[in-house]
């Protein structure tokens, strides 16, 4: 039997069902110890201030990466429009400081469409 006539027969029947239900009890199972962790963790703490700092700075890179280096279409955008178009957009952020996020990703998101549409 060759390996993929394996996989067709792990795929088909119980094996997709029994592969979901374990993926959501291994993720529900970690969201409710998190919730119950959740009571006794110090926000102020360093160790929870350098998690943030982690979180926001790989944020950051990843979105760098995705502007500089993209895969896909997106890499069929010249530089400069892309990075014009980020800039845009974070001077509509920062223009509305009461309502920034979605005129934002709006912003962004009509100018790219944009820019395919018209190219």
């Amino acid at each position: 039997m060759s390996s993929m006539d394996t996989m067709t027969n792990a795929l088909s029947g119980w094996g997709l069902w029994i592969a979901l239900v374990g993926a959501c009890i291994g993720t529900y199972f970690c969201r409710a110890i998190g919730v119950m962790l959740s009571q006794s963790i110090n926000q102020e703490s360093e160790i929870f201030r350098w998690l943030a700092a982690v979180t926001y700075t790989m944020v950051a890179a990843l979105t760098i990466r995705l502007i500089v280096m993209p895969l896909g279409l997106m890499a069929t955008v010249p530089l400069w429009i892309r990075i014009l178009i980020c800039a845009l957009a974070i001077g509509v952020m920062v223009s509305k400081p009461s309502k920034r996020l979605v005129p934002a990703l709006l912003t962004g998101t009509l100018l790219m469409v944009g820019y395919g549409v018209i190219r």
